[in-house]
Parts: C-alpha cells; sequence; structure tokens
C-alpha cells in the first residue's frame, strides 16, 4: 500500500537552520544513534580515519512550562570535525534575540537555547541541528506553554492572525479553521466530505453522502479513488502503513477517544491535532494541564478528550508533518438525563433492570457493563419506548460474577450505578438453581408518567411556538405585479391563496434520444403525464408506412380513450384523458422496426388549503431571534423541496438550517438582521411539475439614527433652532418620535430637551444664555427601542461672540531642561463675560509659527502653567489667551525668550556604594550616578593613579560606569572618581577587591601538652597573605557522635586548642580557609585516638607529680593593622598564651575599654577577639591587648584607620 520513500531528511522547508538548503532533497545513508530519537544523515559512504559524523550524547528534553518563565532546551554534541549546532521551529523562525538566545559553554561542551519570559505562541517543535562536512543529526523537541488567569479562555477565541493563516495554509488538508475558510462558492462541496469519506467503511457512505447532500454516487466513487490515490502516495513518505481506525466515540469514564495504528518511518516525526482546521495542543498522558492528549502504546496511537462539553464537537485529525493521516466527526447531541439509572440489588438467576428518562427523544444510547460496551443479545436486553424518551438495559439471568457498576451514555451526558448480585439463599449446595421469573431493580418511580410530562412540554413548547405565530399581527404583504391567467390544470380556490404553479405541460417529456434506424426518424421516449390532461405519443418514419401501437404488449386500437391517427410520415397516439390504469410501457412497431416509452401518470404536487393559508401569513420576528417557516405536504416519490429567499435558493448551512422529512419541511434562519427580511418561498417539484408557496419574513429593529447633517433654522441671543431628516431605515415599524438632548459646551452632561413627534422634524431651544455654545443629538424611536444618536458637528453659539481682552504678557518663575514655569495676570477688560480658563501658546526661536499647549475645551484655570512640552537647549516664548463661552480672545504680549536648560550646579553623586567584592575572573562594574550643571568631566583613578587602558569606563549623561572585563587579584585597590565642572568638582572613593574562593590550608599537626586538651595546629592557605579578610574554621569529628561540628570559627590564627578530648574515642579535625567568596576546600587531620600522637611527658627522673607547667604570658599571634571603611564590621584577633590563665585587657589610645558597650570583646581559650558590629571615624586610632598574670606581663598592639567619605 505504501512506498518506502528515498526522502533522507523530512524537514519542511523553512523549518532547516539559516544557511540550509531546505527546499532541495538530499540523499544520504542513515545512521542509528545510541541516544533514542536522533536522526543521523552520512553524506559519504566511507568516513576518513579520525573522522566521525554528528550525534547527540544528550538531546534536548520536551518541556511543559507556566507562561512568563524562563524556558530552555541544552544538548551536547559529538563529532570531528566540530559540529555547527543550530535551532529551528516548526511554525516560526528563531531570529528575534530578544525572543530567542543560543549559547554554548565550552567547559562542559553544553548548546543552550533560552527563551526568557516564554510566550503561549512559542509552543512548538524545535529542532536542533548539528552539521558538518560528513553529516548532520537532527533532534525534535517540543515545548508546550500553559496560559494563566483569563488567557486560557481567551487563547481559544482569539482569530487567526496573518502570520497563523499562513502557518494554516502550510497544510495539505483543505479543512480550514472558520476564519481562515474562503468564500463558499454555489455548488461546491465542503472539504470536510472527503476527509470523512477517506477514514469511513463503505457502508457509511451513503450516510456521509446525505448529510453533505450528494447524490451522485457513481462521480463520488470516481473522484473518491483519485483523492485516495493522491494522500496514499502523500502519506507514504511518512509512514510505512495505517490500519485499525476507530472513530471518535464517548467511553463510559465521561472522556471521548479514537485511535489509529500508525507505522511511522521515522519516529521523530511530528504529530499534530487540528479540531474543525485549527491545532490545539496535547500531552503525551491524559492529565490535568491540557484537554487533550496522546497516549502511544506500541503502533497504536490514542487520542482522548477530557471534560467534554457542548463545543468540542467538529471535525478531528491527525497529522504526521504537513499530511492528514485520520479524520474523525465528534457529533454531541442536546440531551440530558431526566431520571438516572438506579442502584440495583438482584438474587441469582434473577433479571435486573436499569432503566432513565431522557430530556429529548433519542433512538439508541450506550450501555456499558464494567466498563465494556454492551449489546444486544442472550445475556442483555436493550429497550427503547415509542417516544424514545425511556431507554431499558435488562440484564438476564444475574450471576455474581454480573456484579459492579453499568452507566448509561447519552451524547456526552451519562450516569451509573451497581448492580449488586446476592447468592440465593434457597438453592440446595451442589445443585444449580432454576431460573427466577422475577425482575429486580428499576427506578422506583413512574417512568411512564415522567416521559408523558416531557412529552407534553415538548408538545407545549412547540405549540407556543405556533400559537405565537398565529397571534402576530400580520403585516400587509408587498404589492405584487398580478399574477397570469391560470392554466387548465391550475386549482382555483377562494378559501385560501393559491399556491403558484410553476410548471404545468399536459406531458412533461425528457429529452428523448435519437433512434438510430433508417426507418424511423423520431422514436418515442419517456413522458410523464399529468392525471385527467391528454398526452401524446408520436413516432416519425422516413417512408410513409403502416404501423402498430401497443401497450405493454397487448395491441391498442382506437376508442373512446385513445385516438391513433397518421398524417403521412408521422404517427400519432392521443390518451385524451390521462388514468392511472394509462400508465405503462406503449410501443410503436412497424415490420421489423419498433420503438418503445414509458407512460407515468400522475399529478403535480399540491399543498393543502388550510396549510397554505397557515404559511401565507407574515412571520415577524425582533433582530438577533430565529425565524421559522413549516409546510407540510403529502408524501410523494421523487418530489424535490426547495426553498427560496427573495428569489433566490437557500441553502443548508452557516446561520440557515433546512430540515426535509418526507410529509413536510421546515426552515429556520437563526439570529436574524434586518437585511434578512424579504419573501420567503418553498418550491414542490417532482417529474410533473412544481408547486410554490410564498411568504414573508419581517425582521423588525430600532430605527436608525436621524439623517443629517442638522442645518441651524435661526439662532439668536435667546432662541436656537435646527432641523433633520428622517432615518432612511425605520426598523420595520414606523417611527413614533424623536428625543432631544443638549450639552453646554465645556461639559459632559448631557440634559433632555423633549420628545418631537414623528411628523416634525424640528426643533426651538428657547431656553439658552447669550455667547454660549451647544451641542445638539436628535434620536428617532419606534415600538422597538431608540436609534443611535445624530449628533450637531460643531457647537451651535447662542447670539454674537463676545470675546475677553488679552492677559497680561507671561513671566518665566524658573526654567531647566525638562520644564518651564510661567505666570500671568487676568486681562483688565473681559467684556462682561466670566472667564472660564486660559489657553497658552508657545513659539520656538526664529520660527513664526504658535502652537497651541491646550485645547479650547480644556482651559486652564488658575493663572500660571508648567511647561513640559519643551526640548533641551532651544528657546521659546509664550503668550496666554483667555476663554469666555464664545471662545478664545486676543492674545497677550509675548513673553521673554527664555532657554530650556538645567541651571548651574556643583557636581554630587547619589547614593554611591564604597565597597564591592567581586570574584576573580568575572567582570567588575563599578556604576555611579551623578548629578551636576553644565556636564562634569569624569576621572577615574586606581590608588591615586591614573587607570590601566584595559579598563573601560562608559559615560552616559548622570552616570558613569567602570568595568573591569575579566578581573584578577591585582585589580583590588581604591578607585576614586572625580566629577569636574565649572560650578566646582566633587570626588568619591570605591574599595573593590577581587578574590576567589581560598586554597585549603596546610598540612595539620595534632598536639597534646595538658590532658584533655589537644592542639590542633595547621600550615597557613597560600591566600593568607593576598587577603586580609581571610579567616578559618574548625569542625571536629569524633567516633561516639559521628557528626561533623563547628567547633571554631573566625579564627585568625593557625592554632586551636580542642578541649574536653577523652580517650577511648577517635577524633579528627578540618581546617577551612573562608574569605567573602565562601570556605575552601578542607585540610585533613590524622585520627586522634589511645596511643595516636600522644606526645609522651618524660619524667627525667623526676615524679611526675613535681611536673610545673606555669610560665608568664606570652604572644603567640599578634593583631594586624585595619584599614575598614566607615559603617563596616571590623575584626580585630590575637593569640595569647601563659600559665595560669593571664588577664587580659584591651586598649585604645591608652584608654581601657574593656566595659566599653560599643565593643564585645571574647577570650576564648587565649583567642582573644574584639568586635565592631559598625565602625566610626572616631573608632581610629591604635589599638592594645595587655595579658598579666602572677608570673609577668605580655602585651601587642597595633593600629586601625577608618576610612571616610569624601
Amino acid at each position: 500500500m505504501f512506498k518506502r520513500s528515498k526522502v533522507t531528511d523530512g524537514t519542511a522547508s523553512g523549518q532547516g537552520p539559516a544557511g540550509e538548503n531546505c527546499n532541495g532533497l538530499e540523499v544520504g545513508i542513515k545512521k542509528k544513534s545510541k541516544v533514542p530519537g536522533v536522526m543521523i544523515t552520512q553524506f559519504i559512504e566511507t568516513l576518513p580515519e579520525g573522522k566521525s559524523h554528528p550525534d547527540f550524547t544528550r538531546k534536548p528534553i520536551a518541556l511543559t512550562i507556566q507562561e512568563g518563565k524562563f524556558a530552555f532546551f541544552k544538548a551536547i554534541v559529538i563529532g570531528d570535525p566540530k559540529p555547527t549546532v543550530t535551532w529551528s521551529r516548526n511554525n516560526g523562525d528563531v531570529s528575534d534575540t530578544s525572543r530567542y538566545q543560543t549559547k554554548y559553554d565550552p567547559n562542559s561542551n553544553e548548546h543552550t537555547f533560552e527563551m526568557p519570559n516564554v510566550k503561549p505562541e512559542q509552543a512548538d517543535t524545535y529542532k536542533c541541528f548539528a552539521i558538518n562536512e560528513y553529516g548532520q543529526a537532527i533532534v525534535t523537541v517540543v515545548l508546550n506553554v500553559i496560559e494563566v488567569g483569563y488567557k486560557k479562555n481567551k487563547a481559544q477565541q482569539k482569530a487567526v492572525t496573518d502570520e497563523d493563516f499562513k502557518t494554516v495554509l502550510k497544510r495539505k488538508s483543505k479543512v480550514r479553521p472558520k476564519s481562515a475558510q474562503p468564500e463558499k462558492k454555489e455548488g461546491e462541496i465542503d472539504p470536510k466530505f472527503w476527509e470523512l469519506l477517506l477514514c469511513a467503511d463503505k457502508k457509511d457512505y451513503e450516510q456521509v453522502c446525505a448529510e453533505f447532500g450528494v447524490t451522485d454516487f457513481r462521480w463520488m466513487l470516481k473522484k473518491l479513488k483519485e483523492i485516495k490515490k493522491e494522500r496514499e502516495e502523500e502519506q507514504a513518505a511518512f509512514v510505512r502503513s495505517i490500519s485499525d481506525l476507530k472513530s471518535i466515540k464517548v467511553n463510559p469514564n465521561g472522556t471521548a477517544s479514537f485511535e489509529l495504528d500508525m507505522d511511522l518511518i521515522d519516529q521523530s516525526s511530528s504529530i499534530f491535532l487540528y479540531k474543525d482546521g485549527e491545532m490545539v495542543p496535547y500531552t503525551k498522558e491524559l492529565g490535568d494541564e491540557l484537554k487533550h492528549s496522546l497516549k502511544q502504546i506500541g503502533k497504536k496511537y490514542i487520542f482522548s478528550l477530557r471534560d467534554l462539553m457542548p463545543e468540542d464537537a467538529g471535525l478531528y485529525q491527525v497529522d504526521v508533518d504537513d499530511v492528514t493521516m485520520f479524520s474523525t466527526d465528534f457529533k454531541i447531541p442536546m440531551v440530558d438525563f431526566l431520571v438516572k439509572i438506579q442502584e440495583v440489588k438482584a438474587t441469582e438467576r434473577e433479571d435486573a433492570v436499569f432503566e432513565c428518562v431522557l430530556s429529548n427523544p433519542f433512538s439508541k444510547i450506550l450501555w456499558f457493563g464494567k466498563n465494556m460496551p454492551l449489546e444486544q443479545g442472550d445475556k442483555y436486553d436493550i429497550e427503547v419506548s415509542e417516544d424514545k424518551l425511556i431507554h431499558r438495559l435488562v440484564v438476564k439471568d444475574c450471576m455474581v460474577v454480573d456484579k459492579g457498576i453499568y452507566s448509561a451514555c447519552a451524547g456526552i451526558k451519562s450516569c451509573n450505578a451497581w448492580l449488586v448480585v446476592e447468592a440465593d439463599k434457597d438453592a440446595q449446595k451442589g445443585k444449580k438453581s432454576a431460573r427466577k421469573a422475577t425482575r429486580a431493580g428499576g427506578s422506583g418511580t413512574d417512568l411512564q408518567k415522567i416521559a408523558q410530562e416531557q412529552q407534553a412540554k415538548l408538545e407545549k413548547v412547540r405549540e407556543e411556538r405556533k400559537e405565537q405565530i398565529k397571534a402576530t399581527p400580520a403585516a400587509p404583504p408587498p404589492e405584487s405585479p398580478p399574477a397570469p391567467q391560470p392554466s387548465k390544470a391550475e386549482i382555483i380556490s377562494t378559501k385560501a391563496p393559491e399556491p403558484k404553479k410553476v410548471a404545468e405541460p399536459a406531458a412533461v417529456a425528457l429529452d428523448p434520444p435519437v433512434v438510430e434506424s433508417t426507418g424511423i426518424t423520431t422514436g418515442l421516449s419517456d413522458i410523464y403525464a399529468l392525471r385527467g390532461n391528454p398526452a401524446n405519443l408520436n413516432v416519425k418514419m422516413n417512408t410513409d408506412c403502416d404501423g402498430t401501437w401497443f401497450k405493454d404488449g397487448e395491441q391498442l386500437n382506437t376508442g373512446a380513450a385513445i385516438s391513433i391517427t397518421k398524417e403521412g410520415t408521422s404517427h400519432n397516439l392521443t390518451i385524451q384523458s390521462c388514468k392511472d390504469e394509462n400508465s405503462g410501457v406503449y410501443q410503436f412497431a412497424s415490420g421489423e422496426l419498433s420503438t418503445q416509452g414509458k407512460v407515468t401518470v400522475g399529478d403535480m404536487p399540491a399543498f393543502d388549503e388550510d396549510d397554505l393559508h397557515k404559511f401565507s401569513k407574515p412571520v415577524i420576528v425582533r433582530v438577533g431571534q430565529n425565524a421559522a417557516f413549516k409546510m407540510p405536504f403529502p408524501p410523494q416519490e421523487s418530489l424535490v423541496v426547495s426553498w427560496f429567499k427573495d428569489g433566490v435558493e437557500i441553502k443548508d448551512g452557516g446561520g440557515v438550517k433546512i430540515v426535509k422529512e418526507p410529509n413536510h419541511s421546515r426552515l429556520l434562519l437563526r439570529d436574524c438582521l434586518r437585511t434578512d427580511a424579504g419573501e420567503i418561498k418553498i418550491q414542490l417539484k417532482n417529474p410533473f411539475g412544481a408547486v410554490e408557496a410564498t411568504s414573508q419574513l419581517i425582521v423588525i429593529d430600532r430605527p436608525g439614527p436621524p439623517e443629517g447633517p442638522v442645518e441651524i433654522v435661526e439662532t439668536t441671543s435667546s432662541i436656537i433652532e435646527f432641523r433633520w431628516s428622517p432615518p432612511k431605515d425605520d426598523g420595520g415599524s414606523a417611527v413614533t418620535n424623536y428625543i432631544v438632548e443638549r450639552q453646554q459646551a465645556g461639559q459632559s452632561l448631557w440634559m433632555k430637551l423633549g420628545d418631537v413627534s414623528a411628523d416634525k422634524t424640528s426643533f426651538r431651544d428657547r431656553n439658552v444664555t447669550h455667547g454660549k455654545k451647544y451641542n445638539y443629538r436628535i434620536y428617532a424611536e419606534n415600538p422597538e427601542g431608540i436609534s443611535d444618536s445624530l449628533e450637531t458637528a460643531d457647537s451651535i453659539m447662542a447670539g454674537i461672540m463676545i470675546l475677553s481682552g488679552p492677559p497680561g504678557a507671561p513671566k518665566v518663575v524658573s526654567a531647566s531642561k525638562s520644564c518651564i514655569n510661567l505666570i500671568w495676570t487676568p486681562p483688565e477688560d473681559d467684556k462682561g463675560v466670566p472667564i472660564i480658563g486660559y489657553q497658552v501658546e508657545k513659539r520656538k526661536k526664529d520660527t513664526n509659527q504658535w502652537i497651541a499647549l491646550n485645547a479650547l475645551n480644556e482651559p486652564i484655570e488658575d493663572v500660571n502653567y508648567a511647561v513640559k512640552d519643551i526640548t533641551e537647549g532651544a528657546e521659546y516664548e509664550f503668550r496666554v489667551s483667555a476663554i469666555n463661552e464664545s471662545g478664545s480672545g486676543d492674545p497677550s504680549p509675548p513673553s521673554a525668550l527664555v532657554c530650556a536648560k538645567n541651571p548651574n550646579m556643583r557636581p554630587c553623586f547619589k547614593d554611591p556604594e564604597d565597597f564591592i567584592v567581586v570574584r576573580a575572573g568575572n567582570s567588575a562594574r563599578v556604576k555611579i550616578c551623578y548629578e551636576a550643571e553644565p556636564p562634569p568631566q569624569i576621572t577615574w583613578l586606581k590608588d591615586d593613579e591614573p587607570i590601566s587602558p584595559w579598563i573601560n569606563v562608559i559615560n552616559i549623561e548622570g552616570m558613569s560606569q567602570l568595568v573591569i572585563p575579566s578581573s584578577k587579584r591585582s585589580d583590588s585597590a581604591i578607585y576614586t572618581i572625580k566629577a569636574k565642572n565649572s560650578v566646582g568638582e566633587a570626588s568619591f572613593d570605591i574599595e573593590v577587591r577581587v578574590t576567589d574562593e581560598p586554597k585549603s590550608p596546610g598540612p595539620v599537626e595534632l598536639e597534646q601538652t595538658v590532658h584533655d586538651k589537644v592542639v590542633v595546629s595547621w600550615a597557613p592557605s597560600p591566600d593568607q597573605e593576598l587577603d586580609d579578610r581571610m579567616y578559618y574554621m574548625v569542625s571536629q569529628y569524633d567516633s561516639k557522635v559521628r557528626v561533623w561540628k563547628t567547633v571554631a570559627d573566625r579564627l585568625f590564627t593557625n592554632t586551636y586548642t580542642a578541649n574536653n578530648i577523652l580517650s577511648g574515642i577517635q577524633y579528627h579535625f578540618r581546617i577551612y580557609a573562608k574569605n567573602d567568596m565562601g570556605p575552601s576546600d578542607p585540610s585533613q587531620s590524622p585520627p586522634w585516638g589511645i596511643n595516636s600522637n600522644r606526645v609522651p611527658i618524660t619524667s627525667n627522673g623526676v615524679i611526675s607529680s613535681e611536673v610545673s607547667f606555669e610560665r608568664p604570658p606570652s604572644i603567640l599571634v599578634p593583631l594586624k593593622v585595619h584599614t575598614p571603611p566607615r559603617g563596616y564590621q571590623v575584626y580585630m584577633t590575637c593569640a595569647v598564651r601563659g600559665c595560669p590563665t593571664p588577664s587580659v585587657s584591651w586598649y585604645l589610645n591608652d584608654v581601657c575599654i574593656n566595659s566599653d558597650s560599643n565593643y564585645y570583646l571574647t577570650n576564648s581559650f587565649g583567642v582573644c577577639s574584639m568586635y565592631i558590629l559598625r565602625v566610626r571615624t572616631k573608632d581610629s586610632g591604635e589599638y592594645k591587648v595587655v595579658a598579666v598574670n602572677s608570673f609577668g606581663k605580655a602585651e601587642c598592639s597595633s593600629k586601625l584607620n577608618v576610612r571616610g567619605r569624601r
């Protein structure tokens, strides 16, 4: 069925990477990757030694992410030579760098494709291409974006944009979204018809054709064969086989699903789901994220829909890339359960009954038992009442295995209940009990009564609609030209309007075939004759000869009902008055020559007089309502029913619904508009003729707006009179009156002045004030409502204009580059009319144009104004006009020229940071904002020396930035920025510290000098000399607790004394170096335990009790010099030893600070520390530590220099 394609790369046009010719197809060698989903094409047969085609060792992973988040794909590619990696998407491009960013990390060899602030329209199938000269590797990945908030519903209703429309056009299927469908031509078949036939069983062809109104089956089968062949050729490029197509159906769990078996050639091919031509997103498994889902089991693909709603109905299609593989139509009937099925408790061998009542007649519902569909058979009986409202399921001969949940599904509605089967207690052991004739279950209510009530409601609704049509007053139909004189076959009735006879010949003949005989010139043909009318059969011969007439094989002779005549070569048979017995096959024979034709006697279609009278009454509806027409007629064979509006035939579809039944036809026009009004005609046509019936559709609405423009008849100081024209469209109902409203110019309130009768189209307003301007609007009103308004184009003034005098010349209060403040005085002469505000105008130097800064209807109420619409550095002059009810008066004299620039200002810095820590290798950026006028000259210094050339300085207005591209430890320094202009100068110091994670300390040694104490010492970290903020941290581990814990932190020494060291327990120590970047890797100590690293204490012949450890104090680690910025914290630490333990005192400039609460002092086993939370300028000075015991004294000192801001 399918041919294997030679195409090695199925990338669609426009989806390949930039620079790749995606329209051409390159034949290569397919290779298999170790990573599933990677498609490799090798360009040459044999690779050179040491060379390889591209491949993915890590492919991108499909991603489902919420809108607005940061989305990215990562891939690792190998190949020699090194492949070039590019990215693309199926439905769009990725050239916009603000939405798509491609990065490569040479350390990890990762290629990253980033999408910051991802949007719903970026949801798509993306491709990653890795290409070198020996081949290419391609992998696809799907991005799903979850919309949030109101956008969830909005995204479903958004119209197709031009870009989306171009994307839709890439599909080879002709099914388009509603917004993208071209205008349907008359007689054109919906593309859905062919899509459904391609996937339908042959037994369903007739049903599909009936649905779309296709009657020529021979043409349909021929056309379908051509389309199917073309479709199979397209599918062969992507799939090896397609089978087991199952149309969409509703499942017992409330979902709907359809499935197909599909063997893809390339497993990485993209699979798309469409509904009515619009792509819908789906997840790989049924979950809560999306409504649609796909489950793949081997070659079987199952698509599911959850949370079914009426709007889910439509044509669903599955595409592989751009080729449609399967189409199925989902129809949802509008029906619900009035009575749901109830739980049934039955005994073994008893029948169980589930029954329900529907809201609308339904011929067949689906029954499920334990999630399996049930059909009529030996085990189950499915019953439906005559009115099709009551449905029953009978489970016959219940056994224990039959218990479970049973459900009924009608459309998308369902209900379920339990069947509980109890064992028969009366049955004898070891013997099967006899079948019971009883039934268990049922709803427990009178279903017949409920169904009758529902049927009565439905009938009542239908009768109410009929009564509404009858009760609606009939509007006079439009005048029509006089009808032609009826012929003999026309039916004349005085009781009801007469249907129009379109065609009524005595006998309607089909096109006769030419009898190709040398003796017969014109033969007989099949004719249709009206009952009671004459019919004529004529045969012409080449020569004058005799002949004989036969009917159904019996010879005919002239009689009372039949006349046989001959005129030369013409032979005639005339039936005087056709009756049913005259129907048959007539034959004329002359010698060995003969011709025959069939005569069929019948009647033209006809309407019942009462039905015709009802139909002729006009149907009156309001705009937006539905209009319905129904015409009964006697059932008849070969009857063609057609509907017309204003002489144009109406087709089913869109807002038109036509129902054709054997005994009646209905026309429904949905959501009627005014343009839908007109003559509605139904035509019945059969081979004997045609008959028509006519009605009128009247659509009423509120009238259109009155016609303008509004003409001013008179305007004085106390009267304004104006007039207008009636509306073009009165809405189908005469205008009853007009409504006039007025608004004073400059105000927002509209006031109703009164009503004007429909025969008068003018109004005189007597309540006006001289000099004021007014706006008017006029509405037309009929019984259906009020029209849109007709509004005056310009304001109308009462009387003549009285304008105010000029105000005083404006004065400049202040000026800057963005704002100029003005002030002025009111006019001396306001002409007796109150001033409501002012209008300010500006003019740039060396120009003649004055530009208004505010509109006349937005007057400035104060006598001052801040002008912000200016250009920096330009010079302006200003003038002011006073505004009253008549308008704007004379302008004031212009102001003096003023330049839009800031006043001179000494440079000053805005909230700068004075300390920055940067990791070595990263870029260091020092950003300083300032204010100054005129713009200052910026200079940067490093430790009071000019900065190096490789350090970049970026200066823009109000900001200067120093950038060190790749910082090193040697870049640590005090950087100074200097700003200088003509007014003054300013400078500021910023300490930049470039550091990195410290290196590990040196080897660790353990020594025990006193019982239960161990001295831990270590070699300093190589970074100790480079970083004065580096310190140490000690962690301890013992075999008893078996947990590492920190025992000392912020040590500025290289020793630590561990206390409470118990015998019999093994100890370990780790030493970390720490700075602003964090801790280093630890240095591990040797284990300490029983008989391990213990320092023996020799007595040298002296008893151990006589050994003395007393000694004077000594400084093991002295204080260091510190130079912190003001406001920062400071640690000062030293180490002291002595026995007995010495007392330690701290001094600042020889003043003891032990009791000063500004300093936090600690002494932990000889490690003495001082901590200042926020260092102040007065904290600068010489700090000294003095340790004293009974054997002596020791001291050390250092300086603290606090750097302040300049």
